[in-house]
């Protein structure tokens, strides 16, 4: 007598998923302690090294320094994890920072609309990345380098390449101000986005269902997951957050530069790697992204004590990305 295979809802809840719902709860954590050993490890030799590093000012300055880069490094994580790549981030940020400056001083319109425009052409970028990666066929990687290109020079055109200086203090004094007379609001913005981000990817089945689009795109297919919409959305919610971080950023600049965040591809893929995302997709976690993040702004304030030139940072920032690199495909391997 044959069998029938249970489909849709019924496969969902079958008990041969029960393994598979333990491999994306491995995803989550995986990698996680490796990152906050370094952070530690480094912590304590910045320490050692300074006596001003461990003060509760240069701590405050550290978090606030890698406001903007936290944020962009959440959406990389989702894209990541379902095996993609955003080169144009740093662009998409430019651009819709270019869009609120134009908009609140050229346009006239309140701040507030302002922030909203910039938020919805962060988000339309986004929505494009994800279209040409699903539609298209596009590699990710080509279709956001040629992003890359696009947004950059049309955030230049908005202004002939001139910044925009000065917003409304009320504007710029949200990012100064101090919640319970610590962290800034834009830092507390920031928690409170990678609390839902976590909750989403940890607790929601949409959240879960990216783990198994970067495992394999043809067996999530197969598995009745809606690959193409989850990929669009997730580069959606990318260009999204890079505008929610150019709001930010021009709130702590008090200007729109079209040269802004040049070069924060980069960092914001080295966090989301060094804090135990694999760049093959299918793993990842905010709370290791979130270590990321910290390590590189902790290693960039200790070099900066160290009064290490901006171009030896670089350089050993890149060395620390091909070291995370390494690591993941040793991990990988052993799996």
């Amino acid at each position: 007598m044959s069998t029938v295979q249970p489909t849709g809802a019924a496969a969902a809840a079958s008990p041969a998923d029960k393994p598979t719902q333990g491999w994306v709860e491995r995803q989550l954590l995986t990698g996680s302690r490796g990152p906050a050993i370094a952070l530690i490890v480094l912590a304590v030799a910045l320490t050692i090294y300074s006596p001003f590093f461990l003060t509760k000012e240069n701590l405050l300055n550290v978090i606030d320094q890698v406001t903007v880069l936290g944020i962009l490094a959440l959406g990389m994580t989702a894209v990541i994890v379902i095996g993609g790549i955003d080169l144009s981030v740093g662009a998409v940020l430019a651009l819709a920072m270019m869009v609120l400056g134009w908009l609140s001083h050229d346009g006239g319109l309140p701040v507030s609309l302002a922030v909203l425009g910039a938020l919805v052409v962060g988000a339309a970028i986004g929505l494009t990345n994800g279209l040409l990666t699903t539609y298209a066929r596009l590699p990710a990687f080509i279709a956001t380098l040629a992003m890359l290109s696009v947004a950059r020079g049309l955030a230049n055109v908005i202004t002939d390449g001139q910044q925009i200086v000065g917003f409304p203090s009320s504007f710029d004094n949200f990012a100064s101000s101090r919640l319970f007379g610590w962290v800034s609001a834009t830092v507390g913005l920031l928690i409170l986005l990678y609390l839902a981000g976590h909750a989403f990817l940890r607790y929601r089945a949409n959240g879960r269902a990216l783990y198994a689009v970067g495992g394999s795109p043809e067996v999530a297919r197969l598995a009745g997951l809606k690959v193409r919409k989850l990929t669009i959305a997730v580069y959606a919610a990318m260009g999204l957050l890079a505008g929610v971080a150019a709001v930010i950023l021009a709130m702590r600049l008090d200007s729109a530069q079209p040269s802004a965040a040049t070069g924060y591809e980069l960092d914001t893929i080295a966090a989301v790697v060094i804090g135990g995302a694999s760049l093959s997709g299918g793993v990842g976690s905010i709370g290791g992204t979130a270590v990321g993040v910290l390590i590189i702004g902790v290693l960039r304030n200790g070099l900066s004590l160290m009064s290490v030139s901006p171009f030896v940072q670089q350089i050993v920032i890149g060395v620390v990305i091909a070291l995370a690199v390494m690591l993941d495909v040793l991990r990988r391997k052993e799996a």
